[in-house]
């Protein structure tokens, strides 16, 4: 059964990554942590433990860790993701709460208790995992893998023209991670889920049909460009109508910067799909200092820095496959849920 760590920061397209592995009925969540982001900390719990109770996931622990980044003001995106980080969703009260541990203590135990069997999934700026590396020097050999959505290296920035979104929020934090795995066994490197696939994983209007079939809704989910911006569903069934709302907001958004009707689900892909595709290894940097570039990765796959590699960078990637597996696992679990 593979049992997970993860970091989020949710965001529409973490709670889709989290909705597709709650989904998976051999997946164990370990615990689950929240970053500042999309939005703040506090909120991410909130929409974290709450989008686990309708994945029918309650009891799972979410805990709070950093609540800004290590050396930059936190940037928080409500015209990307919504004011509550989850689109036009508004999703039930949890009846959890939030963990009294700290985010970075409580990786750092699990890691401790079970190494060797956790994978580590971050979608979120990497502040709590460069903190649990600073406590916990032997984390990367602890942890079975890590999975990193983050980076832009042949593809253009979605922050600016060079940095990806996770990355910029914390360019500190992701030189300190990846600078922490210079020298380790190719094995023991992240995988890194950058731009340069995650741009591919174009979600359309067909695919949140495609959901609200394979879920047995009654009426088709139609969200169309045609609509109002704001229509809210009203499908019967409770996962699919907040699904669908997160995503809406998410195409109008995509929309308005000229990228069409869709949606990048970036973290989706990271969510587990990712370790099925072959990935080059790289020596990979963070640019901290440049206003014009702050947040640009940049992955040195030649060896011309003349150090070792750092991370292993996914090349490539199939939407059609990922998008079939998300409809099916996905649709099966909202026809369970209601």
């Amino acid at each position: 059964m593979p049992a997970y760590l993860l970091d989020v920061d949710t965001g529409i397209d973490d709670a889709l990554a989290l909705a597709y592995l709650a989904a998976l009925p051999d997946t164990e969540f370990v615990a689950v942590t929240a970053t500042p982001g999309n939005v703040d900390a506090d909120q991410v719990a909130r929409n974290t433990l709450a989008l686990l109770e309708l994945c029918g996931r309650p009891g799972v622990q979410v805990a709070v860790g950093a609540r800004k980044p290590l050396s930059i003001p936190l940037i928080t995106t409500p015209e990307t993701h919504g004011p509550q980080g989850i689109g036009y969703a508004v999703l039930p009260e949890p009846s959890g709460q939030p963990s009294r541990q700290n985010a970075v203590d409580l990786w750092i135990e699990h890691a401790r208790a079970r190494p060797g069997e956790l994978t580590a999934l971050i979608t979120a700026p990497l502040t709590n995992f460069a903190l649990a590396l600073r406590q916990e020097p032997a984390l990367p050999d602890l942890l079975a893998k890590v999975v990193i959505m983050g980076g832009a290296f042949y593809h253009q920035g979605n922050t600016t023209p060079t940095a990806e979104w996770n990355t910029h929020v914390d360019p500190h934090a992701a030189k300190e991670v990846y600078a922490a795995y210079r020298g380790r066994s190719l094995e023991k490197l992240p995988i890194v889920c950058s731009l340069d696939t995650t741009e591919r994983m174009e979600m359309h209007p067909a695919h949140v049909k495609a959901l609200a079939r394979a879920a047995g809704a009654a009426v088709p989910e139609l969200v169309l460009p045609e609509d109002p911006e704001g229509r809210r569903s009203t499908s019967d069934n409770t996962l699919i109508r907040h699904l669908s709302d997160a995503l809406r907001f998410y195409f109008e958004f995509h929309r308005l910067y000229d990228q069409g009707y869709l949606a990048h689900v970036h973290d989706f892909f990271a969510a587990g799909v990712a370790l099925e595709y072959a990935a080059r290894p790289a020596t990979v940097d963070v640019e901290t200092e440049s206003a014009l570039l702050m947040g640009t990765t940049v992955a040195d796959f030649r060896g011309l820095w003349g150090a070792p590699p750092n991370a292993r960078i996914v090349s490539a990637n199939n939407p059609e496959q990922a998008f079939g597996e998300l409809v099916s696992a996905v649709g099966r679990l909202a026809r369970k849920t209601g």
